[in-house]
């Protein structure tokens, strides 16, 4: 007896723009981003919210792509980094990654930036800090 896996229920009709229907003829590997359920996301969004140091960060980016086939991209902005705005965060246009989900992840990161400011300072120093002088 095999116990069905969950999968995240549908966004409401016309508020996301998430791409779940093309999915559907997608192979499995592609369907993986449905295991993110609302109370995975939550855990995730918390994980991200308490980064421990850079390869923590490094780690749950590998593991994101790994497990949900989620592409995160993280690196300073082209111009100064004041705050942690200008720290840039994206994702990758992914079929079934909700909007809200799309928003919260570089928001949850942002968060664990402010908070141990340290690993900031580490992601800068990995991307040549001082590479234009």
């Amino acid at each position: 007896m095999t116990i069905p896996v969950p999968l995240r229920q549908p966004c409401p009709p016309g508020a996301c723009i998430c791409g779940r229907d093309q999915l559907a003829t997608e192979c499995e590997p592609a369907r993986r981003i449905l295991l993110l359920t609302r109370q995975e996301e939550k855990r995730l969004l918390e994980r991200l919210e308490n980064l421990q140091d850079i390869e923590d960060l490094y780690r749950l980016q590998r593991r994101l792509y790994d497990n949900l086939g989620i592409r995160l991209h993280i690196a300073p902005g082209h111009h100064e980094v004041r705050t942690m705005r200008g720290i840039v965060i994206e994702l990758d246009d992914q079929p079934g990654l909700c909007r809200k989900t799309r928003q919260a992840i570089p928001a949850a990161i942002r968060k664990g930036l402010e908070r141990n400011p340290q690993v900031a300072f580490r992601l800068l120093d990995t991307h040549d800090l001082l590479r234009d002088t």
